[in-house]
């Protein structure tokens, strides 16, 4: 599938019917888009800057081009290498942003956004993998700056003070300069003819002014890659969605990315290049949902937003409804990618009757900047209620996209499930190391999807789907399903260690995890009802605004040990009780139901291979540790012979463990007693000896504690009985000694 001109494919027609860009005389360069635009309309709005407190901030295109400017004569006259130059950016977003990149972008030269709050260990690498030779510095920062970055020496930036930004230079020793130089800029006509003989057509990143910027992939699904992006690449993608969007200077844009997440690129161009407003806020603001929301839709009404799902639900069903998506809203456009798209049950319950935003589903990824697919929801779907809901599909490809789907054999198919290729004839972009590729380069995603009736539909990830209880699954499709769910606000899925499905949800309200239980086993398949359920107040993000799978682990990891304490095990009764209720709620059994009869087969009772599973993993928690054979046991044998086996398997482990106890404790005794012998033996004198004993005074204080505390709990095995008996017959004449010495140290102490 390609999008270019019309008569290639029934898709393409698509796009020029809809997307209205048959034959665009487009623009080579991103500035060159701004500054047509600039030209026009130079005194309307281009930049809102809103602050925590102050009243906000605005630029002209005049004065927002005219700081440009300034910006680009000082690089021009400060930088090397100018027609291929890098130039790093390390600032937070502010008024002077969109200056500070056309600036940079009017050397002409590349633009690398540094997020500062990255450690100076993972920016290093990525500036010595990117070449980046100089680095413009928010004067705010400049101090912190030179403690992450010892390398970078400052140049004079006074000329250039007014726009609150330092330029520092990359200290390089001459060895990693020539080395840095042949590695990018290889212009011998030796190596030159090799190449074109090589590639007949092809795109070379060494060419004048061939990039507009450098950026670098996530890393959630390996190591973080550097991508290079030529203007070729980007600037279509820009004009397409720009007619797709229907962008005109009235609009508001709202700058949802970071400057390190390429949608960023999107965001500003298509405000700049329209004769819009983009609106710019501080980090902080966007971590306040309510605030964000009351500044977005109430204060400024925003009439376009780009962002991922994940940053959209951080806003609440309740606000979305009321405020992104009601019927009374500023908001045209909602464009939304990065992630899995919504299911239409979702957006059916964010909207509020009466709205008409435009919902678009964006696809694409980095290494083939910025978007590749665009599909709109029409009212149709929406409106139109099934009793199995459809999935949005990824849509058509934007102009100059090639996207085509292989099998796992790497063969291209029209139908059936297959892996994502991405690419087109200057849909090129430059990964690592890579500086000169064939045009028509096309990159695999990792992404699958079904092709079906001539639509194409997201399955996930190739890493997301998983294979259990020999069945492929999809967790896409659990969280989508569980989503869906009238009582989940939010919800996301992991693969946790990759044996157990574990589903986070922010719950909409009141919500009790056994009544979920139920809704999820009634909405999925049997192999796809999660392992365990936990239910949050937040869920952790990136700095993307997608989902942080890393501490989503580390946060079941917390929740497991907080249940280990709390589940310890102190008596037979208590295990007894405590089974029957993690029977009746494995198999949705109402808690005021008559006790779990000995001999009830878990089978019989309504149980299968799947929640004998689950209810294995809930006592492993209940008692601390795995118990052995259980499922087998759970499948063929009565309640009865469940709690024996379980019983048993705790009684080995205590036995094991009490007898680890008690050979330190014979130990520490036996050192007790050889030291007194020993000093006895020295003819040391008897206060003195009591003085090293004393040093033990805090062993026998816990003994004695042991000994009490073991005669409070039930005895499970002949061992503990030992250890018992153990504690209470230690040296009675060395603990005599011991305190009488303590009561009479005590009764000189009152007596001085």
């Amino acid at each position: 599938m390609e999008c270019t001109e019309p008569h290639l494919t029934h898709r393409s027609s698509f796009c020029q019917e809809n997307g209205k860009v048959p034959n665009l005389p487009v623009p080579s360069t991103l500035q060159e888009m701004v500054s047509h635009t600039a030209t026009e309309h130079a005194h309307r709005n281009a930049v809102c800057f809103h602050t925590f407190q102050e009243a906000p901030v605005y630029y002209t295109y005049s004065k927002m081009m005219r700081l440009a400017e300034e910006l680009a004569l000082f690089l021009k006259s400060h930088c090397r290498h100018t027609e291929t130059c890098k130039i790093g950016l390390y600032c937070n977003p502010g008024i002077n942003l969109p200056s500070y990149i056309i600036g940079i972008l009017q050397v002409p030269a590349a633009y690398f956004p540094v997020d500062p709050s990255n450690s100076s260990d993972v920016s290093i690498k990525l500036l010595e993998k990117s070449n980046v030779e100089y680095m413009l510095v928010h004067k705010d920062m400049v101090e912190n700056f030179k403690l992450q970055f010892p390398g970078f020496v400052e140049l004079d930036s006074s000329s250039i003070q007014h726009i609150n930004v330092n330029l520092f230079e990359v200290k390089r020793n001459k060895k990693a300069i020539v080395r840095g130089l042949h590695r990018h800029q290889n212009d011998t006509p030796e190596e030159k003819h090799k190449e074109n003989v090589m590639y007949k057509e092809h795109m070379d990143m060494r060419e004048k002014h061939c990039l507009a910027y450098i950026l670098h992939t996530s890393g959630t699904t390996g190591a973080p890659k550097i991508v290079s992006v030529p203007h070729k690449c980007i600037v279509p993608n820009i004009y397409h969605l720009r007619s797709i969007f229907a962008i005109s200077p009235d609009d508001l844009l709202f700058l949802a990315s970071p400057l390190t997440f390429d949608p960023s690129v999107i965001e500003l161009f298509l405000a700049l290049s329209s004769g819009a407003c983009l609106l710019v806020v501080p980090n902080p603001i966007k971590m306040m949902p309510h605030k964000l929301c009351d500044i977005l839709f109430h204060q400024h009404r925003v009439t376009v937003l780009q962002a991922t799902p994940t940053f959209l639900r951080r806003f609440g069903s309740r606000s979305i409804r009321s405020s992104v998506l009601s019927k009374g809203t500023s908001l045209r456009v909602l464009a939304l990618g990065g992630e899995p798209f919504p299911s239409v049950s979702v957006l059916r319950s964010w909207r509020e009757p009466g709205n008409r935003t435009r919902l678009i589903n964006l696809y694409g990824i980095t290494e083939v900047s910025s978007w590749a697919t665009y599909y709109e929801i029409t009212e149709q779907m929406i409106s139109h209620q099934t009793g199995e809901e459809s999935c949005v599909p990824l849509g058509f490809p934007l102009q100059g996209t090639i996207v085509e789907v292989q099998n796992e054999k790497g063969y291209k198919i029209d139908e059936g499930e297959g892996q994502v290729l991405l690419g087109g004839r200057e849909r090129i972009c430059f990964l690592d190391n890579e500086f000169i590729l064939p045009y028509g380069t096309m990159r695999k995603t990792g992404d699958w999807v079904t092709l079906k009736d001539g639509e194409m539909y997201f399955l996930g990830r190739k890493d997301n789907q998983i294979k259990r209880h020999g069945k492929r699954l999809n967790i896409e499709y659990v969280q989508q399903s569980a989503e869906s769910l009238a009582h989940v606000e939010v919800c996301t899925a992991l693969w946790f260690q990759e044996k157990q499905l574990v589903m986070f949800v922010i719950p909409n309200g009141p919500l009790e995890k056994k009544f979920l239980w139920k809704e999820l086993q009634s909405h999925l398949l049997s192999y796809a009802v999660p392992d365990d359920l936990v239910l949050v107040e937040t869920l952790p993000l990136t700095k993307h605004g997608k989902m942080d799978t890393s501490k989503l682990n580390d946060m079941y990891c917390e929740y497991i040990n907080e249940r280990k304490s709390i589940c310890t095990v102190l008596g037979a009764e208590d295990l007894w009780n405590r089974l029957q209720r993690l029977w009746k709620t494995i198999l949705g059994l109402p808690e005021d139901c008559p006790a779990v009869p000995e001999d009830s087969v878990f089978l019989l009772s309504g149980g299968d291979s799947l929640k004998a599973i689950q209810f294995h993993q809930e006592v492993d928690i209940l008692v601390g540790r795995p118990v052995t054979g259980l499922v087998e046991v759970i499948l063929n044998n009565s309640f009865l012979d469940i709690y024996k086996h379980i019983s048993k398997s705790v009684q080995l482990s205590e036995e094991h463990r009490n007898t680890d106890i008690s050979q330190s404790t014979a130990d520490n005794l036996r050192k007790i007693k050889e030291r007194d012998s020993r000093i006895k033996h020295l003819g040391k004198r008897k206060d003195q000896a009591i003085m090293e004993l004393e040093g033990n005074r805090n062993l026998f204080i816990s003994l004695s504690r042991g000994s009490r505390l073991l005669g409070n709990v039930l005895l499970y095995s002949d061992t503990m009985a030992q250890q018992h008996k153990l504690f209470t017959g230690l040296s009675q004449e060395l603990l005599n000694i011991f305190e009488i010495h303590c009561m009479n140290s005590d009764s000189k102490k009152k007596k001085k």
